[in-house]
Order: structure tokens, then C-alpha cells, then sequence
């Protein structure tokens, strides 16, 4: 009987083989699918788009593993932390990979993103490798920002990734001045402002918004609503958390950030009307199931039960298992396998890591100053400029100014932080204190500023 069952398994080898074969090129085909996305967009002074979004099973089969990618590589983060490995913040995007993959899936590395501390499956999907991005987690020298960023500051210039920023909101008026840079060039390119729940009652996110507006930018200010701005639950900080309605003149849309498809359609509608008429705000309704950063164990402010909810009816990847199953696009143990190669490059990728160097002690110094100068500011004819010093709290700030007669050279002493912001337009320079006392301000008449 035994011999007789071997016999049978011999036999239907071939055809397992076979279906194997076929299954295999179902999922790289390019036939169209059309799936609808599992809610509603609902629109502010805008028409939403359909839901129902064209798809390959070649595709399926990439959110699926690039989002098993981004979840496993956030998970090792969580280990590496502990095994203090990583240090300082870190801010992990598990949960929010829909946002990530989505956004990607609808645009080009031609257009820009920028966003907060969030950044690391942002670097991923602009086409980093998990080795920069391990490097750079444990301040190693082959990192994407040579181990001097660290978790918040990824950096990725050639496929148009901006950063990674540290300071809450800083990162959306320099989103709107790389709309404008792609404007003035005629680029027919868009640039993505993400932030969080947390930064959107902040005051330089209107006023950003205000210039995009009047200038018709191609900014997509994009609200990650993922519910906490760090433990504060957005109920409590903000008085309408309809966040793709806050633009009041400019129009929004509110879209399922857990929806991969819903984030890729929302996209591309966003896309073409930026680059019609001008800003708009996507509110991408997600969920990180880690607590803010590290540090946070995330459970003080939220119940554990809530987090199982949303892992069990909303998680992204397993939106995307079920539509593969369903499709016969691959079995659960080809899935499982997915899972299994995604933990090895992971694992092998954290090896490399560990071996890369630490940064030479003169990397201290590069990347600080321009040509040496420190900060430079060429003038295209005169100078005015008024100076404004304030001391506040233990914030203490030198200046030397050297005017010459191209040239204003700031060297800046300072034992706390400082910002710098630039208007392409007015050339008005401000450095503020981390503080956010106002310290200096500097007026020109002419643009110019290097």
C-alpha cells in the first residue's frame, strides 16, 4: 500500500510541477484586475475619484512582499533598539506601509517626498536598500546619510527624497519650496508633504499652504492621521480632526491609508489635479501600532484590545493575502515562503550593518559649511539687513557678520539649536532658536541666497 501511495505521488509530481509553473506566470502577468477600494473617498470642494482601481496580479504579488519588507525591517528595528544597537529616537512605521507602497505605486522618483522623523519605509520604497538603511539606523558609515543622520534623517536626493526632518512640521514649507522649484522648471512633476495628526494645527503648515495656493504649486500636503500625536489622541489636541478639510480654500480628500489601493488611487488623483490647479490635502487614515517612538510602549493612552482590532479587521498586508488567495495568485505556504526569504534578507542585510565602520572623527566637520564659509548668502546688488537679538532661557547665540561686496558671510556659535528658513522669493532669512524664540532676522531686497 505504501508502495502503491509513493507510486501516486511520483505520478502527480509533473502536474504540481506544472500548476506550480502556471501559478508562476499568472503572477507576473500584467493582465488588468479590477479591485474596489474597501471604502469610500470622501471629498472636500473636489469630486472624488472611483473607487474601483485597475491592478496586475504583478503588482499584488509586489505590495505584498514590499510591504512583508518594510514590516520585518521595522520589527528588527524594534530588536535592535533594545539590544541597544540603535540609539537616540526612533519612530517605527509598522502599520502604516499602505501609505508607503500606495503612494509609490502612482507616481515617479521624478516627484519629490518629503516628510518628519516617520522615515524609514518612506527610504525604502524611493528605492533604498536595507543595508543604508541598518547603516544608518546604527550610525555606520554605510548608511544613506553616512551614519551622521540617524533614524530621522534619511536622505535620498537622487530619487527625489528630501528627508526625514527631526523638527515637527518643518518639513511642509520646504515641501511647498520644492513645488515651487518644479514650477519655475516647467518639471510637470509634483512634490508630497507628509506629516502627522500631530503637526497639523501648526501655524507654518497655513502659511505654507496660503503661498502654495496663491501660486497654484504642485503640493500634495498629505496628513498621516494616525490618530496620537505622540499620546495625545487627536480628539483632544485638535477641535476638527476633519484634517483634509482644514485647508478651507484649497480642497481635500480623506482616504483609507490602510487601503493600498485606495492611497494608489488617491495619488494619482492628486497628482493630476496638482499639476491642473494647484495644492490639495490628502488625509491618509492609518494606524502605527508601535507607540510614538521607542520609548513610548504605546499602551498607557490606547488599549491593547483597540491595536488587535485594527490588526485583525484593517491590517494592510493581510488585505493584500486575502485578495493573492483569493485570485489564486499564490498558495498560503508561497506567501509563508515570501515571509521566510523577506526575514533572511533582513537578518543578512543587519549582518553587513554591524561590519560596516563607524564614520571617521573628520566627518564631524564635513557637511556643516559651504566652501568652508559657513552659511553664504550672495547678493545680486545692495544689502539691508536688520538684526534683531534676543537671549531667552540658556539659549546664547554670536554673530559675526563680514559683508563684502558680493558676499554676507554668517558664522553662527550657538549651544543650542537653531533653524534656517529662506524665501526663494522675498529672500528673507530667519534663524530661530529651538525654543522658538525669533534670535535673528535678516531682510534683503534681492533673492539669492545660496
Amino acid at each position: 500500500m505504501a508502495h502503491l501511495t509513493r507510486r501516486t505521488a511520483d505520478l502527480l509530481k509533473p502536474f504540481s510541477v506544472a500548476l506550480s509553473s502556471m501559478r508562476l506566470l499568472t503572477t507576473t502577468s500584467t493582465t488588468p484586475i479590477t479591485v474596489e477600494t474597501s471604502l469610500p473617498f470622501t471629498g472636500h470642494k473636489i469630486d472624488p475619484p472611483s473607487r474601483s482601481v485597475e491592478t496586475t496580479p504583478q503588482e499584488l504579488m509586489t505590495f505584498f512582499r514590499d510591504m512583508a519588507l518594510m514590516r520585518r525591517m521595522e520589527i528588527a528595528a524594534d530588536s535592535l533598539y533594545k539590544a541597544k544597537l540603535i540609539r537616540g529616537f526612533c519612530h517605527l512605521y509598522d502599520g502604516q506601509e499602505a501609505v508607503a507602497v500606495g503612494m509609490e505605486a502612482a507616481i515617479t522618483k521624478k516627484d519629490c517626498i518629503i516628510t518628519a522623523y516617520r522615515d524609514h519605509c518612506i527610504f525604502l520604497g524611493r528605492g533604498g536598500t536595507l543595508l543604508e538603511c541598518f547603516s544608518e539606523l546604527m550610525g555606520r558609515k554605510d548608511g544613506c546619510s553616512k551614519g551622521k543622520g540617524g533614524s530621522m534623517h534619511f536622505y535620498k536626493k537622487d530619487s527625489g527624497f528630501y528627508g526625514g526632518h527631526g523638527i515637527v512640521g518643518a518639513q511642509i514649507p520646504l515641501g511647498c519650496g520644492l513645488a515651487f522649484a518644479q514650477k519655475y522648471s516647467k518639471d510637470e512633476n509634483v512634490t508630497f508633504a507628509l506629516y502627522g495628526d500631530g503637526a497639523a494645527n501648526q501655524g507654518q503648515l497655513f502659511e505654507a499652504l496660503n503661498m502654495a495656493a496663491l501660486w497654484d504649486l504642485p503640493a500634495i500636503l498629505v496628513c498621516e492621521n494616525n490618530h496620537y500625536g505622540m499620546g495625545t489622541a487627536e480628539w483632544r489636541a485638535a477641535k476638527s480632526p476633519a484634517y483634509y478639510k482644514r485647508g478651507d480654500y484649497v480642497p481635500g480628500l480623506k482616504v483609507d491609508g490602510m487601503d493600498v489601493f485606495a492611497v494608489k488611487q488617491a495619488c494619482k488623483f492628486s497628482k493630476e489635479h496638482a499639476l491642473k490647479n494647484g495644492p490639495i490635502i490628502l488625509e491618509m487614515d492609518t494606524y502605527r501600532y508601535h507607540g510614538h517612538s521607542m520609548s513610548d510602549p504605546g499602551s498607557t493612552y490606547r488599549t491593547r484590545d483597540e491595536i488587535s482590532g485594527v490588526r485583525q479587521e484593517r491590517d494592510p498586508i493581510e488585505r493584500i493575502r486575502k485578495l493573492v488567495l483569493s485570485h489564486d495568485l499564490a498558495t498560503e505556504k508561497e506567501l509563508k515562503d515570501i515571509e521566510k526569504e523577506v526575514r533572511k534578507n533582513v537578518d543578512e542585510a543587519i549582518a553587513q550593518a554591524k561590519e560596516s565602520p563607524m564614520p571617521e572623527p573628520s566627518e564631524l566637520f564635513t557637511n556643516v559649511y559651504v566652501k568652508g564659509y559657513g552659511v553664504e548668502v550672495r547678493l545680486l546688488s545692495y544689502i539691508y539687513f536688520i538684526v534683531r537679538y534676543s537671549v531667552c532661557f540658556d539659549f546664547f547665540l554670536l554673530l559675526s557678520a563680514k559683508v563684502t561686496e558680493d558676499a554676507l558671510y554668517l558664522n553662527l556659535l550657538t549651544c543650542d539649536r537653531y533653524m534656517l528658513f529662506s524665501s526663494p522669493v522675498s529672500g528673507v532669512v530667519n534663524i530661530c532658536s529651538f525654543s522658538c524664540m525669533p534670535c535673528l532676522t535678516v531682510s534683503m531686497m534681492d533673492q539669492g541666497f545660496c
